[in-house]
């Protein structure tokens, strides 16, 4: 009985033991795993061999380059759906962008074309004036040869103003219909909704007159001048025509008196 008693427990403590050291390789394997994971990445594969960690990298350089080039698809593809959704609305405002800055383009260049021929016109005008005066103010102290190519640079002066003149009704004509295609460009891209590309052709234009009316007023004051000039041109021709008409009178009493 004592003997059976002895097996027994040392059956007891086997089984203990076994279940211990059962419960002791569980606890190192969970350990091991928790610092598996605890472990980051870069520090797993370090410790693996070089031919090992090269081969991974070019792996995860073609799976990087894979998922670079499935991101940019899918980046893609919103847009184009997005262009094939278009609504009539988005399209006319496009519509009326394009037209905006093409009218303000032609605006542009128009309104510069016509300045720069007022600008053209107005000097001529007054090298006109200043040659006018010239002759003016030399009558009867000049010899026949220097009156006569005085007269021949006043009639050329004034071909040129006819030519410039002629360029600046041709580029006013031209600035006008800019100016109203831009005003009905403004108010198709108010109606379209497009409010900013309406407000800044509509200051475009505003600009644009004013520039355009600076010009025609220096024009505007060098004409005055100009008829100013042919007013004292013709009164300075009447005097000296009367005072040649007073020398040869007198020279024929003088004549006459001499015959006496």
């Amino acid at each position: 009985m004592q003997a059976v008693r002895q097996c027994s427990a040392c059956g007891i403590r086997a089984t203990g033991g076994l279940l211990a050291s059962q419960r002791d390789v569980s606890s190192r394997r969970g350990a091991a795993c928790s610092r598996l994971m605890s472990h980051p990445a870069g520090v797993l594969f370090s410790a693996r061999k070089m031919p090992n960690s090269k081969l991974q990298e070019g792996q995860a350089s073609s799976h990087t380059s894979a998922a670079s080039s499935n991101l940019s698809h899918l980046c893609s593809a919103p847009s184009a759906q997005q262009a094939e959704h278009l609504t009539h609305d988005a399209l006319i405002r496009r519509a009326t962008s394009l037209v905006t800055d093409g009218t303000g383009t032609l605006l542009s260049q128009s309104t510069f074309a016509l300045v720069d021929a007022l600008d053209a016109y107005t000097k001529a005008l007054h090298t006109r004036i200043a040659l006018q005066r010239r002759f003016l103010t030399s009558l009867g102290k000049l010899s026949p040869a220097e009156e006569d190519s005085l007269q021949q640079a006043i009639y050329g002066q004034k071909t040129e103003v006819s030519g410039h003149l002629d360029e600046c009704k041709r580029f006013e004509t031209t600035w006008i219909k800019a100016v109203n295609l831009c005003q009905m460009a403004a108010e198709a891209a108010y109606a379209a909704g497009s409010e900013q590309a309406s407000a800044t052709l509509t200051a475009s234009v505003s600009l644009a007159r004013s520039r355009a009316d600076r010009a025609r007023n220096a024009a505007a004051a060098a004409d005055k001048k100009l008829a100013e000039t042919k007013v004292d041109e013709i009164q300075r021709m009447a005097e000296y025509a009367a005072s040649l008409e007073d020398a040869d009178e007198l020279e024929i009493h003088e004549a006459y008196l001499r015959e006496d």
